[in-house]
C-alpha cells in the first residue's frame, strides 16, 4: 500500500490543491479541473457524502486537518475505498493555515505477511516474537481508529516505515508509547492520531553507534 495522491486545503479561502496523481485517481487529467469542496463532494459515494460534508464543515469551523475513511467515485463510475490521513499545513511563520495529507487506497484483500513471517536475519527468535507482538498491538490501534482490516492496518504501518526509513518494529513501539498523548475527546481523537502517525518517526530513538 502506498499513497495514491496528496492534497492541500487552505482554511481562509477554502482552497484545495490536488497532486497530479490525485487528479488522475478522480478521472481527470492534471490541471483539467480546479478542485473545490463542491467538486470533491460530488465524487463521494452517496452513502458517505453526508459524513464527509459534515467533516469538512467541522474542519472549516475548528481549523483542524481533514481525515476520514470513505468511498468516492471517479469520472468512469469506479468506486475507490480510501483512507485520508492529514496533518496541519503551516505558513512560513509557523502558523496553521490549512491541512495537508495523503489519500491511501484500501484495495488489497489477500493477506501479505511476508515482513512478519520472515524476520530479519540478525534478530534472535525472542526479539522477533517481541517485535511481532508490538506490531500486532499497533495494528489493533490502527484498526480501531480508522475502521480498517488487520492487513490494511499492517500496510499503513509498512507505508510509514518505508516512507520514513524507520524500522517497522521501532515505529510500532514508539506509536504505542505515545498513545497517551492522544486526548480522550471524541471529536479530536482521529485528528490527533493522524498527527501522531505522521510524525512519530521523528521521535524514534536512534541506535547507538555500531548497533542496529
Amino acid at each position: 500500500m502506498h499513497p495514491v495522491g496528496t492534497f492541500r486545503f487552505w482554511y481562509a479561502d477554502q482552497r484545495w490543491e490536488w497532486s497530479d496523481e490525485l487528479a488522475r485517481l478522480h478521472g481527470y487529467r492534471p490541471g483539467q479541473v480546479v478542485p473545490t469542496t463542491e467538486l470533491l463532494l460530488s465524487h463521494k459515494h452517496p452513502d458517505d457524502r453526508a459524513q464527509v460534508a459534515d467533516t469538512i464543515a467541522h474542519v472549516i469551523e475548528a481549523r483542524e486537518p481533514f481525515s476520514s475513511r470513505h468511498r468516492f467515485l471517479d469520472t468512469a463510475g469506479a468506486v475507490h475505498d480510501v483512507l485520508v490521513v492529514a496533518d496541519h499545513l503551516f505558513d512560513d511563520d509557523g502558523g496553521v493555515v490549512g491541512a495537508t495529507g495523503d489519500y491511501i487506497e484500501l484495495m488489497r484483500t489477500q493477506p501479505d505477511r511476508a515482513e512478519l513471517d520472515h524476520p530479519e536475519l540478525d534478530e534472535s527468535q525472542a526479539q522477533w516474537v517481541s517485535s511481532r507482538a508490538v506490531i500486532e498491538q499497533a495494528k489493533g490501534v490502527l484498526m480501531r481508529v480508522y475502521r480498517i482490516s488487520a492487513d490494511q492496518a499492517f500496510d499503513v504501518l509498512r507505508w510509514r516505515s518505508q516512507e520514513t526509513n524507520t524500522k517497522l518494529r521501532d515505529l510500532a513501539a514508539q506509536l504505542l508509547a505515545e498513545l497517551d498523548t492522544v486526548p480522550a475527546a471524541p471529536v479530536s481523537i482521529q485528528t490527533r492520531f493522524d498527527h501522531l502517525l505522521l510524525t512519530v518517526h521523528e521521535r524514534v530513538p536512534k541506535p547507538a553507534a555500531g548497533l542496529d
